[in-house]
C-alpha cells in the first residue's frame, strides 16, 4: 500500500466508443485500488472523456505518475502521450512510465483468458492466433511478438508444442482472418484467438467474425494487468526517490 502523499496514478487509456469498454477499465481501476490503495485517474486518447490532458489538469496533487495502458509501442505510446505529459509539466511534477509491452504479466493474463475460452468451448485448442492491434511504427509490434513467445513458453510444459501465430487487426500482417485460414488449411480445427487487446472495441468485435473456434476476452480487467500497472507505478516512485537522494 502507498501513503496518502503518494503521487497521483494516471492511466493513459486509448478509449473506445464500444459498450463495455468503460466498465472494463473501471474494473481494472477497482483492482488497482484494491491491491495498492491508490485510485487511478483515467485519461483517454480518443472517443471518451476526460481526455488525458483534462485528467492531468484535474490532478489535485503536485505530482503524478502516468502509466500508458497500451500493449505496444506505437504512435500513441511514443508520440501522443509524451506530448500531453510534456505540456502538463508546467504545473505538475509528472513522470511518464513505459507502457505494458513485453511484460510477463501481460502474457500471464493472455494465458488466463485463453484457458477461460477453452473451458467455455469444452476442449483445448490445437492451434492459437495471438491477435494484436497492429502498428506501422518501428518496434510497434514487438510487444505482440514477445507476448506470443511468452505464451508459447507457458503452454509447452503442459501440452507440448502448439502452433502459434501472431496476427493483427490493422496496419500489419498477417490479418487475424488470414492467420486463422492458414492454420485451418494446415489441418487444425480448434483454432483459438488469444486476444492481445485490452478492452472491447471494433477490433474485438471483428475477432468474433474471424472464423476461429473460440475467441478469448480482452485483458484489461484481468488481475495481472492491474499488477503490471502497479509495478510500473512502484518503479517510477523508486526511481524518483533515487534521483532525489542523489540530487
Amino acid at each position: 500500500m502507498f501513503t496518502s502523499d503518494s503521487p497521483a496514478l494516471v492511466l493513459a487509456v486509448h478509449g473506445s466508443a464500444a459498450p463495455g469498454a468503460s466498465a472494463t477499465i473501471g474494473s481494472l481501476a477497482d483492482t488497482v485500488e484494491a491491491l495498492s490503495g491508490v485510485r487511478p485517474v483515467v485519461g483517454h486518447l480518443d472517443h471518451q472523456s476526460p481526455s488525458l490532458a483534462t485528467a492531468l489538469a484535474g490532478v489535485g496533487e503536485a505530482r503524478a505518475v502516468v502509466v500508458p495502458l497500451l500493449l505496444g509501442d506505437g504512435y500513441h505510446r511514443t508520440v501522443d502521450i509524451p506530448a500531453v505529459v510534456e505540456a502538463a509539466r508546467d504545473r505538475l511534477d509528472c513522470v511518464l512510465t513505459e507502457g505494458l509491452s513485453g511484460e510477463q504479466d501481460v502474457a500471464l493474463a493472455l494465458y488466463g483468458r485463453l484457458r477461460e475460452a477453452e473451458c467455455r468451448a469444452g476442449e483445448r485448442a490445437d492451434a492459437i492466433v495471438v491477435a494484436a492491434a497492429g502498428s506501422t511504427r518501428p518496434g510497434g509490434n514487438d510487444g505482440a511478438r514477445t507476448a506470443t513467445d511468452q505464451l508459447r513458453a507457458l503452454l509447452e510444459p503442459e501440452r507440448g508444442p502448439v502452433p502459434l501465430l501472431t496476427a493483427y487487426c490493422s496496419a500489419a500482417g498477417p490479418t487475424v482472418v488470414e492467420a486463422v485460414a492458414l492454420l485451418r488449411s494446415a489441418g487444425h480445427k480448434r483454432i483459438a484467438v488469444a486476444t492481445h487487446l485490452l478492452a472491447p472495441g471494433r477490433f474485438t468485435d471483428a475477432l468474433a467474425r474471424s472464423g476461429a473456434w473460440t475467441v478469448a476476452d480482452p485483458l484489461a480487467d484481468h488481475p495481472r494487468i492491474a499488477r503490471a500497472v502497479i509495478a510500473r507505478y512502484e518503479t517510477a516512485l523508486r526511481t524518483s526517490r533515487a534521483v532525489a537522494l542523489t540530487a
